[in-house]
């Protein structure tokens, strides 16, 4: 079996910036065993696989070590191979997910816009155990939102001199946690670590942000939001929180262009 494969960084204004993102286009659904040999052989975040699903197609994103609900920036990279690759030609691809129904369009310049559902954190009653010691930092407040937890800080210094014990995270109960603060050039800044599914610190996160910014639009009272994830890499969002639905767009950099045998 020969299987088509891009790299794409994701959220990236210009190569080796943003989230590195594998994208395989299948005809049909191979065992879910080899797809996720193929991802820990990727040994990247995310692998996205897609299969056409009527007017549209059917998307989903696995770890190294798990399949996931969710995943913004490997959704923005598969758009961006359909759209420049693959000769899409609507303005809309719609993806079908274990988290319903994803839009992305293409916009201006290069600009293409995930529309997710929204994900509004709850304060929590009890913090996972070992977790404020994994950090090493108090946090001004701690919500959850789905599947990860949110971690408040004051600062965006703070979010960016964390140094986690990744040894000691990757035992706390959850999947991933989003660390955050106001910014000093964007509205708030943010950093994403979630050792248990085998990634330590993602570079961009675009589920992350379907938590974050309905966290920020309301503490911050507007629906229009700058942000940036402060990991070595880097990444930049621009946001919008429209009703129950979180816009963020972004550019795409690819980096390669192969096929595996399998």
């Amino acid at each position: 079996m020969f299987i088509p494969i891009y790299q794409v960084d994701a959220f990236a204004d210009h190569l080796f910036a943003g989230n590195p993102a594998a994208v395989c286009p299948l005809e049909s659904w191979p065992d879910d065993r080899l797809l996720q040999s193929i991802a820990s052989e990727n040994n990247l975040s995310e692998t996205a696989f897609f299969v056409r699903n009527g007017d549209g197609f059917r998307l989903r994103w696995f770890t190294p070590k798990k399949e996931v609900a969710l995943c913004g920036h490997a959704t923005l990279a598969s758009a961006w191979v359909l759209f420049e690759k693959l000769s899409w030609p609507g303005k809309v691809i719609p993806f079908e997910t274990h988290s319903g129904k994803l839009l992305v369009t293409r916009g201006k310049e290069g600009f293409l816009t995930l529309d997710f559902p929204a994900d509004k954190a709850q304060p929590v009653e009890h913090v996972p155990e070992g977790l404020r010691e994994s950090l090493g930092v108090a946090a001004l407040e701690i919500r959850k939102g789905k599947t990860d937890y949110l971690y408040v800080l004051d600062q965006e210094e703070g979010v960016l001199g964390l140094r986690p014990d990744f040894a000691r995270l990757a035992k706390v109960e959850m999947r991933g946690l989003m660390v955050t603060a106001p910014g000093r050039k964007t509205d708030f800044v943010s950093r994403f670590f979630a050792p248990a599914v085998g990634i330590d610190e993602d570079p961009v996160t675009g589920s992350a942000h379907t938590v974050l910014v309905p966290f920020w639009a309301e503490r911050l009272g507007k629906n229009s939001l700058s942000a940036r994830q402060l990991s070595a890499r880097g990444g930049s969002f621009d946001c919008e929180l429209r009703g129950d639905r979180v816009l963020m767009s972004g550019r795409c950099q690819v980096y390669l262009e192969g096929t595996i045998r399998v």
